[in-house]
């Protein structure tokens, strides 16, 4: 209760300085046309999420070498700065530059292991560049090709989220398979083919992923659980279909998936999508080495359209099945933006288990919902309105003795749509402690974690 009523502290000065918006500046977006119509045109981006979190964090967690139970952090999710345009009729380029989950302590990544500090800078970095040709056009009807770095992919509209629209704070990152393993932020080398053809929408692509040593971290040692492999890399290849019952969805960007239009458009889409990599794991049984193929595939139900035009209210909702084969034993904890850098407590058979981790990725299946309603516009006067949401991850993971369950809920303040908003978010997730049973892990409890988010998007 006590969290509830100092988060409340920090929101009530926000909104008794909030004032009447101004209508100085009428452009919806920072463009320079190429020519007279503006079908020609480059364009400019920016999206920052400042996150206010109060975690209780998992059993054992040490923050730089001190034991802590719970952390009060503030930091940076995504600060991303996007630069496109559409050159001549055929020809569009989109690139992307930005950093992800800045805190106190994501300068120090050896910190507990050598005890010196490395540094603070942390590097921004492109997640994305990539050149676009037209091959073909007839009304919404277009088929393109592609190729750069990407996150163009298979699997769902969750593993390549426009985060600057998503209606939940957070996108949820299981659905990015092999993120910051063998890509960059879920990014990747590729070629592509992506189109509108009546009512499907497709993407499919052949990925070149990156080596897993080169993700920075020390690579998973060989052992009887499957952890991505570092010798005979494959290509990987993805695919997504999507069928549009109604409204066609944005598809200037290449890639990214619009999370909800506010009630802009009347959406209800049913999706299919793969990813599939030859040789993508490998795991030791007794003197032998096996090599396992990553197949990933879902099938969802989205819904994202008004329910009363003139009030400006709104529904929107996703149901999602995952099966999810890395390998045998393939588990993996993560945490977005972890406050904790170690752990006293440490679960046999996987690692980063301190702060707010759980096991987010592994072998077996998940079914992901979420569901939110947009209140009339100016509920709040001048103010903006509010859209309240919830999600749940339902996951039966092999290594997991009970399913898991991850709930999210919380309220966006639109102050402007998703251009300023304020998010508040409760969190709360499993822990776990090594099993009786060899190889599985048995559940110890429950953790939450609030979250305020505030997000600036131009």
């Amino acid at each position: 209760m006590l969290k509830v009523i100092f988060v409340l502290i920090l929101i009530s000065p926000l909104v008794s300085a909030q004032t009447k918006p101004s209508d100085d500046n009428i452009k919806n977006d920072i463009r320079y046309n190429l020519n007279n119509s503006g079908s020609h045109y480059v364009k400019v981006t920016f999206t920052n999420q400042t996150w206010l979190r109060m975690n209780e964090n998992n059993p054992g967690t040490t923050v730089l070498g001190d034991p802590a139970t719970n952390t009060f952090d503030i930091g940076l999710r995504r600060t991303r700065m996007q630069l496109f345009g559409q050159i001549t009729d055929r020809v569009f380029f989109y690139t992307q530059f930005g950093m992800n989950n800045f805190n106190k302590t994501s300068g120090f990544p050896a910190y507990n292991t050598v005890g010196t500090p490395s540094n603070r800078k942390v590097g921004a970095f492109f997640h994305d560049a990539l050149g676009e040709y037209e091959v073909q056009r007839k009304g919404n009807n277009f088929i393109r090709l592609g190729g750069g770095l990407t996150i163009v992919n298979g699997l769902s509209r969750f593993s390549q989220p426009s985060i600057g629209t998503i209606m939940t704070m957070d996108v949820p990152v299981f659905a990015q398979a092999t993120v910051d393993q063998t890509d960059i932020f879920s990014r990747k080398l590729a070629v592509y083919s992506r189109g509108q053809i009546g009512k499907v929408n497709y993407r499919i692509a052949i990925a070149d992923p990156f080596p897993v040593e080169t993700s920075g971290a020390t690579p998973a040692g060989l052992g009887t659980n499957s952890v991505f492999a570092q010798k005979r890399h494959k290509k990987q290849f993805d695919g997504l279909l999507v069928y549009n019952f109604f409204d066609t969805e944005d598809n200037t960007v290449p890639g990214y998936m619009t999370g909800t239009y506010l009630g802009k458009r009347k959406v209800f889409n049913l999706e299919a999508g793969f990813i599939s990599q030859k040789n993508a794991t490998w795991r030791r049984e007794r003197a032998d080495t096996l090599y396992g193929n990553m197949n990933l595939w879902s099938v969802a139900a989205y819904a994202d359209m008004p329910v009363n035009k003139s009030k400006g209210t709104a529904v929107s909702g996703y149901l999602g099945y995952f099966h999810s084969d890395y390998g045998k034993g393939y588990l993996r904890y993560n945490g977005s933006m972890n406050p904790g850098t170690g752990t006293t407590q440490p679960i046999t058979g996987v690692s980063g288990t301190q702060g707010n981790t759980y096991p987010m990725f592994g072998t077996g299946k998940v079914i992901y919902a979420q569901a939110g309603y947009k209140f009339k516009d100016q509920l709040l006067g001048n103010h903006g309105t509010l859209m309240p949401f919830a999600s749940l991850q339902h996951a039966d993971y092999e290594r997991l003795s009970d399913a898991m369950n991850v709930y999210n809920i919380g309220v966006n303040w639109l102050i402007k749509g998703h251009n300023g908003k304020l998010t508040l978010n409760y969190e709360n997730r499993p822990v776990y402690k090594t099993g009786a049973i060899v190889n599985e892990l048995a559940k110890d409890g429950r953790r939450g974690s609030w979250i305020l988010q505030y997000q600036i998007s131009i």
